[in-house]
């Protein structure tokens, strides 16, 4: 496996080759496998152990929260890690991937649906642990005039491990795999693709870990002078801002329910009336740290990080809650209707149901 040589202490950054560029993104490839086979088949997995349509997004409910919760945490610890020879981003990368490994290795042998909603958790906030640090590890190991073609390739990886997750039970389905389990549970299809696809992923971060070497701090702090310069007019900012924000945030929460209540939406709905809240408590707090100095606390730095996007990328996350939204119906109800209404069987138990299964990865 190739790696990287040593990289001098200079002020700007050396110029990476296309194995260079393929190396520090190669592991995204193993985690969007991890994603497909999450997204497509978790609804198939849930109704084959028993639940109906009505009980899926109950249990899907884990997977947003921990993304939500871990990516902010994730990146602020990554940002302030430094274990020697093990680098900033890349313990992240590998913790992540062993663990999300494992849950992809024991949700087929799920007992009932509390332990595949408990393995759904672990395998999301795990696949957040190493996705996360990714984003950042291409603006860490390259100069700014190759941001925009690491970032591409970073995407191409994406696409092309979407692809393949989501196709591995069609294959082996026509590898002549049984699609169907004779007790009525999860079929040997999309067993043998979430053991598959746990390897794939472990192999990919791997790879990743094992061909590249990242700058110490030394060498990122003569290569990051203005940054520090942002962070602390940040926290600046932060700590001149007004709590009555953060009492907007909750009464927002309030609002939305009470609107639950009032007009009997979905219980889920309450999610989001306390993450509103939540989040309007945590802007309190953190701007209660900022005046009191400590803007280097993980709340002060997430909410100031937050507060000090550009309003163009404040915009942009609007439109993004609500496409968001859209996918995670998407994902939630796709193989139940389509099995439903397209392949003619609501039975999890049936070929014709393991069948749409199979082409809603498709």
């Amino acid at each position: 496996m190739p790696v990287q040589g040593d990289m001098p202490a200079v002020n700007e950054k050396p110029r990476l080759g296309f194995a260079g560029l393929w190396n520090i993104s190669f592991g995204f490839f193993g985690i969007q496998i991890g994603f497909a086979l999450q997204n497509a088949n978790m609804s198939r997995v849930f109704q084959s152990l028993g639940s109906s349509i009505d009980d899926l997004p109950a249990l899907w409910v884990a997977a947003p929260l921990t993304g939500l919760l871990v990516q902010p945490i994730v990146g602020h610890m990554s940002d302030r890690t430094w274990l020697g020879r093990f680098g900033r981003r890349r313990p992240y990368f590998l913790a992540g991937a062993i663990l999300a490994t494992i849950a992809l290795l024991l949700m087929p042998e799920s007992g009932g649906l509390l332990m595949a909603a408990m393995l759904l958790w672990m395998l999301d906030a795990s696949l957040n642990i190493s996705m996360e640090p990714f984003r950042a590890f291409v603006g860490d190991m390259l100069r700014k005039d190759q941001h925009t073609a690491g970032y591409a390739v970073q995407t191409a990886f994406i696409g092309a491990g979407a692809v393949v997750g989501s196709l591995f039970p069609y294959v082996l389905d026509h590898l002549g795999v049984s699609n169907t389990a004779a007790d009525g549970g999860i079929p040997d299809t999309v067993r043998f693709s979430f053991w598959a696809g746990g390897a794939a992923l472990l192999a990919a971060v791997l790879w990743t870990v094992l061909s590249t070497r990242e700058y110490s701090p030394e060498e990122q702090t003569a290569f990051a002078e203005a940054q520090d310069v942002e962070s602390t007019a940040t926290s600046q900012a932060l700590a001149a801002r007004s709590p009555l924000g953060g009492l907007v945030w909750i009464a927002a929460g309030v609002l939305v329910a009470l609107a639950v209540s009032g007009w009997g939406l979905e219980k889920e709905v309450y999610l989001l009336a306390a993450l509103l809240a939540a989040y309007g408590a945590a802007v309190i707090v953190a701007i209660r740290l900022a005046r009191a100095g400590r803007s280097a606390s993980m709340l002060a730095g997430i909410v100031g990080d937050f507060s000090g996007m550009p309003p163009i990328m404040k915009r942009l996350a609007l439109v993004q809650f609500f496409s968001w939204s859209a996918l995670f119906i998407m994902w939630i109800n796709t193989t139940p209707v389509v099995a439903q209404y397209h392949f003619g069987s609501a039975d999890p138990a049936s070929a014709a149901y393991q069948e749409a299964g199979n082409w809603v990865g498709v």
